[in-house]
């Protein structure tokens, strides 16, 4: 579940067919692309970093970087050296970054493809593998930084600036970082001061495989909840795991008054009636009013550069008042 990167869009109040179509309008006008500093920086190396498994690396050069998850793609691209990106993984799936080869089948690393790509250097998250490609890229030669998932925003400029440090360009990792926190702060303050706390319940649905989960504490949708002024139904009502098979039971304790899901999840159930066709679903507070907010599944979880986007059409869609920030350094 690690692997789920998400979000955009969706419903709000009043009338549901109406939210139904307001969310598609937004969907379409949304263009799924990262937003890169201004100027491109050069790479100051070599550079020696600590990485996640306890291993210092040294890298000596960032002319051809192969990052294997989309948020650390991400990272990259926002920081200006997205043209020395020679290779993505499945979760890369922003504009910038399409049309590069892929170097993951499934979620799976494959040590071949990357090899072939003759890089300089590889980022990975430490829920990457097999470990046997992870282990190859490494007996190649090839420097290889693994960083930690992150699952709260407070997470996302330390993020930040160990992808800059590896890549040699410190300085402009603090101004993304910086740039962040400031777009992020700014769509806090735009949250209504009147409004209650909603409780949102975090779903992963795949109705082609019959795959429905309530997602708990560890599924990385809390602190992205909490920073949107709403709680997290599933950690609420006692889930401290990641994800768990979605009962009427447990929806019933959890007393959503939204439903969170990833825009492709939906999709698979058939949109919002086929969602309150999920049994429970339809008795919850969300069902009755047909309150759900979608996201896209290319960045909901990603928690970087673009995570300000995430939480403003969360707040958008929970209010209906936008906080977006385009206006931060």
């Amino acid at each position: 579940m690690t692997a789920l990167a998400v979000l955009l869009t969706a419903a709000g109040c009043g009338d549901g067919a109406g939210r139904d179509q307001d969310t598609e309008r937004r969907a379409a006008r949304t263009p799924d692309r990262v937003e890169p500093l201004t100027g491109t920086p050069a790479p100051k190396l070599p550079a020696t970093v600590r990485s996640a498994d306890g291993r210092t690396v040294t890298v000596t050069s960032a002319d051809r970087v192969v990052p294997l998850t989309g948020a650390l793609s991400e990272v990259v691209f926002t920081l200006g050296l997205g043209g020395r990106v020679v290779g993505r993984d499945t979760t890369a799936t922003f504009e910038q970054a399409r049309a590069l080869p892929l170097v993951t089948r499934a979620h799976d690393v494959s040590a071949e493809s990357v090899l072939s790509l003759r890089p300089t250097l590889v980022l990975a998250e430490s829920v990457n593998g097999p470990r046997e490609a992870i282990a190859q890229i490494r007996d190649a030669g090839v420097p290889l930084v693994v960083l930690d998932p992150v699952k709260n925003l407070s997470d996302v400029g330390p993020r930040i600036e160990t992808v800059a440090a590896a890549l040699g360009v410190e300085g402009a990792g603090d101004r993304l970082a910086d740039r962040t926190r400031q777009r992020l702060a700014k769509v806090r303050a735009a949250i209504p001061r009147h409004a209650g706390r909603p409780r949102v319940a975090f779903l992963y649905l795949r109705g082609s495989a019959s795959v429905y989960l309530l997602g708990g504490a560890d599924s990385g949708a809390t602190s992205l909840l909490e920073a949107a002024g709403a709680v997290d139904a599933g950690a609420d009502s006692g889930l401290e795991k990641d994800f768990t098979p979605l009962t009427s039971e447990a929806l019933a304790a959890a007393a959503p008054d939204a439903i969170l899901v990833m825009a492709k999840g939906l999709d698979s159930v058939g949109g919002v009636d086929g969602l309150l066709k999920v049994p429970g679903v339809a008795q919850t507070p969300a069902g009755m009013d047909r309150r759900v907010v979608t996201v896209d599944d290319g960045v909901l979880l990603n928690y970087g550069p673009r995570t300000d986007q995430v939480l403003a059409t969360v707040v958008e869609q929970l209010y209906g008042t936008s906080g977006t920030a385009r206006d931060a350094a």
